[in-house]
């Protein structure tokens, strides 16, 4: 029997769950934070960053010795077209900055922490885009190199010309960094692969 004082008693909270009623949906989660590269995407980063140096400090050395056997400093890859030849460049492309080498340094000293960190925390995963910041990297480093250890040169030794015409002389690294501009125009033309994510589980 019922007593009239007895006032209705609110039920706990786990057993209001037990009698069915519906739990509050928890809140959305933030949005993910960019993810690091992935594995594939350091195989690309990282071999053609280091490959493209070592490419370019030895053509750099190697082609160097060589000329300096021949008496005008010039041999002929293909006649009229390409030939190498021994320059020296105390500014940035086309000559840009000439003599300024702190300016130049610090340039590329800046350039190559912003590769690095689009590279580890840039959210990209298009492989055409790691693949031009590893051409880049290479590129960068190896002309700096000669900045740090060469007087403040870099040796060039590519000479592209047609009759009196000469195209600027260029080495490996600047190659290199062509390339990646090219591989970035590319990219930018591309779709970017959705990363997949999994969705988390519901009980």
């Amino acid at each position: 029997m019922k007593d009239s004082h007895d006032q209705p008693v609110a039920p706990a909270p786990d057993e209001a769950s037990a009698a069915g009623s519906t739990p509050a949906e928890a809140p959305a989660c933030a949005p993910a934070s960019r993810s690091r590269p992935d594995l594939i995407g350091h195989l690309l980063f990282w071999p053609v960053a280091v490959g493209g140096l070592a490419l370019d400090l030895w053509s750099k050395s190697a082609v160097f010795a060589f000329l300096k056997a021949h008496v005008d400093y010039t041999y002929p890859v293909i006649d009229g077209l390409v030939r190498l030849v021994l320059a020296e460049n105390e500014g940035a492309a086309f000559g840009m900055a000439a003599g300024r080498q702190p300016v130049l340094i610090a340039v590329a000293v800046v350039a190559m922490f912003v590769i690095l960190g689009l590279f580890f925390w840039g959210g990209t995963n298009q492989r055409l885009t790691q693949l031009a910041m590893g051409l880049f990297a290479a590129g960068i480093t190896g002309n700096l190199y000669d900045r740090l250890f060469n007087d403040g040169c870099v040796r060039d030794f590519i000479d592209v010309y047609y009759r009196s015409w000469h195209w600027y002389t260029f080495n490996v690294a600047d190659a290199l960094l062509c390339t990646a501009v090219g591989l970035l125009l590319v990219s930018s033309f591309m779709p970017q692969r959705p990363r997949q994510t999994r969705d988390p589980q519901r009980k």
